[in-house]
């Protein structure tokens, strides 16, 4: 299992090549892959974002790459003669016209615009696999992060589907004896207000089974059950990050259901601390990749 959270770095060094690639990545729904590099890598960025994409499937990713090339290369420069020559001619021009000395040098002509230009044309094509490798290995290495910290965080969403349980178990508990308790309380108000009168008893037990109907919870809790259990089992795959966030979205209605129907203060708490719990799981399923 996966976080969506992690940082890796790797480095190739040799025969005048330094290329150091850094990744890091935050939790996102879909995969989002940002690059900064030299423009001289612009045509490896289909390929840097294909190697990334065959290793990291969801999440925000910035990849950083540094280059340096101390290789020894032919240089190949162009020099504009027409260019040269009409700064010369303007230097002459000027030189006549205010009656000062003509200092222009061939040092100076070679620093005006677009007189000495470098036309090589950079190409890295041979660097192909080296740059590939290297994201790969970056890529390596912040899943050894992600793997470490997507443990930690199943061991910490595992004890809190623990404490959902429990709770949905202790409502489980006190959901039966909300209508008897109700049924009580009805009859002893009525007999207090009533005094000796009699009253329909049929009208009382009708009262209390539309009561009973309206704030039954069973079916809620019944699938509240079943989803611990489905998160139990889903937390064992690979790449659950999506499917959990979907259940979440399923204990999250099973939970407003019953706070919504309950009529009792104690099951209103436990589920407000299911609900508590519930939301932090979802917010944590969102670091799962």
């Amino acid at each position: 299992m996966l976080s969506m959270t992690g940082y890796g770095r790797a480095e190739y060094v040799q025969d005048g090549i330094n290329l150091v690639v850094e990744i890091k990545t935050v939790n996102n729904r879909v995969l989002d892959i940002n690059t900064k590099m030299p423009r001289s890598f612009i045509a490896f960025d289909d390929l840097i974002r294909k190697t990334v994409g065959s290793l990291i499937k969801r999440g925000r990713v910035d990849l950083f790459i540094n280059f340096s090339d101390t290789r020894s290369k032919p240089v190949n420069l162009d020099v504009n003669l027409e260019k040269a020559l009409a700064y010369y001619n303007v230097s002459k021009m000027l030189s006549e016209k205010l009656g000062l000395e003509n200092d222009f040098s061939i040092t100076q002509v070679m620093k005006l615009p677009e007189v000495v230009e470098d036309n090589m044309v950079e190409d890295y094509s041979d660097l192909t696999e080296i740059i590939k490798n290297t994201v790969e290995n970056a890529c390596k290495n912040l899943n050894l992060m992600r793997l470490i910290e997507g443990e930690k965080l199943v061991d910490d969403l595992l004890g809190r589907m623990n404490v959902i349980e429990e709770t949905v178990g202790k409502i489980s508990e006190r959901a039966p004896l909300v209508a008897l308790e109700y049924k009580q309380k009805l009859t002893e108000r009525i007999s207090e207000a009533l005094l000796d009168v009699k009253y329909d008893q049929a009208r009382l037990l009708q009262e209390v089974a539309f009561f009973t109907d309206k704030s039954n919870i069973d079916e809620e809790l019944t699938r509240l059950k079943s989803h611990v259990n489905q998160f139990r089992t889903i937390i064992e795959g690979n790449e659950v990050g999506k499917k959990l966030d979907f259940l979440m979205q399923e204990f999250n209605r099973e939970s407003n259901t019953i706070c919504s129907k309950s009529n009792d203060l104690e099951v209103t708490n436990l589920a407000l601390s299911l609900k508590n719990e519930i939301e932090k799981v979802r917010e944590q399923v969102q670091n799962l990749e």
